[in-house]
């Protein structure tokens, strides 16, 4: 049975990467929560970062925390996305804490821990500019008024998020702007809040720059250690791996043909109008890897005057002409990953799972032959 397209993983520099956050991080006093949602909470994953000195793992999917748990995982658990109200049961179960910005969620799961007799730790989401969740800043004090009033939940902090969905990147400014509401619900309610969450990856820069205040004591890391990457920023994390993940794809055709379509020009199968430019005869490969496996943006190929046409949903189309290697059918391509890749790769039931623990090339090799691929 073919495996490829495949995915290698290299736990070994993704526990190095979650060495480096963490020690980075802890000499500022701010605890990290790796997030596990861009690898699909791959367990072989997560333990990498337990070892890395991670003990505190997030996601935004409830199935992928009980994968977490039922694994054997050694770290508490936090869900990071508001929970919804037909899950409430199964997030007491699951996450040890989790992140919320609605009071109807907020009392139901009150309500629910009745039955439990437990207690659930709760951070409240403050909307700060990037418009995704949380409350804006003049709801919190009522707000936080009546979670104290509900049995069950204990708010523990408050945080924040910033460049998922406006691209809005934190500034110091917008981070005294947390710790100063912070301070106003202490004040007003004779509270010793614990969590300051001052967003992911892209506040790293604000701690290397030493302009975030030293209250902010959380952050929550995917990107960075997974894939060595501030993506908000397009820049490389110093310090760490970037080739944590590799794609492996095979070439199922070689052909020369036009570069520019012949015939009258519509939508593709995804409903674009594709832009192409009229280069002549070009030597083209087919690969058995499409849209439905991965985020074909994201990926980069390793190997020099490579470059990616297009793709449909089961094949995508290079342009080898200048490649300096020599390909023939059945060769493979390589690709490095930005994170919506590695999201589909790691979710996409097609792509095959390969983990690397050696620390050098050769493990690939060994790899190879162990799944009899050529």
């Amino acid at each position: 049975m073919s495996k490829n397209p495949c995915l290698y993983i290299n736990l070994n520099k993704i526990k190095k990467n979650a060495e480096y956050i963490k020690g980075f991080c802890q000499r500022y006093e701010i605890e990290v929560v790796g997030i596990t949602k861009g690898c699909c909470a791959i367990p072989e994953v997560a333990e990498a970062l337990v070892e890395g000195g991670i003990n505190f793992l997030g996601d935004s999917r409830i199935k992928n925390l009980q994968r977490l748990k039922e694994a054997g995982i050694k770290a508490k658990t936090m869900l990071i996305r508001t929970p919804m109200l037909s899950e409430i049961d199964e997030v007491l179960k699951w996450a040890d804490i989790s992140l919320n910005s609605e009071i109807t969620v907020i009392k139901s799961l009150s309500e629910a821990t009745s039955l439990s007799q437990i207690i659930h730790p709760i951070i409240l989401m403050i909307e700060l500019g990037d418009l995704r969740e949380g409350l804006m800043p003049d709801q919190v004090l009522e707000t936080v008024e009546e979670i104290l009033s509900y049995k069950g939940v204990k708010l523990i902090g408050i945080g924040t998020n910033f460049g998922c969905i406006s691209g809005v990147l934190p500034t110091s400014e917008e981070m005294y702007q947390l710790v100063r509401i912070a301070e106003e619900i202490e004040a007003t309610f004779s509270l010793d809040l614990e969590v300051i969450s001052g967003g992911s990856t892209n506040v790293l820069k604000l701690v290397e720059e030493n302009t975030l205040p030293k209250r902010i004591n959380q952050l929550r890391i995917g990107v960075g250690i997974l894939l060595g990457q501030d993506d908000a920023r397009e820049s490389n994390i110093i310090g760490t791996y970037q080739d944590t993940f590799i794609l492996n794809a095979e070439i199922i055709e070689i052909k020369e043909k036009p570069s520019f379509p012949q015939g009258k020009i519509g939508r593709d199968a995804f409903g674009e109008i594709p832009i192409l430019e009229d280069l002549g005869i070009r030597r083209r490969a087919l690969l058995a890897l499409g849209k439905q496996d991965i985020q074909v943006k994201g990926l980069i190929p390793t190997i020099e005057g490579v470059k990616i046409i297009g793709a449909s949903s089961d094949h995508l189309v290079l342009d080898i002409t200048e490649s300096k290697e020599e390909l023939v059918v059945g060769d493979e391509i390589r690709f490095q990953l930005n994170y919506p890749a590695l999201l589909s790769a790691s979710t996409s039931e097609y792509v095959y799972k390969f983990f690397i623990r050696g620390k050098d090339e050769d493990v690939y090799k060994y790899e190879r032959k162990r799944f009899n691929l050529h």
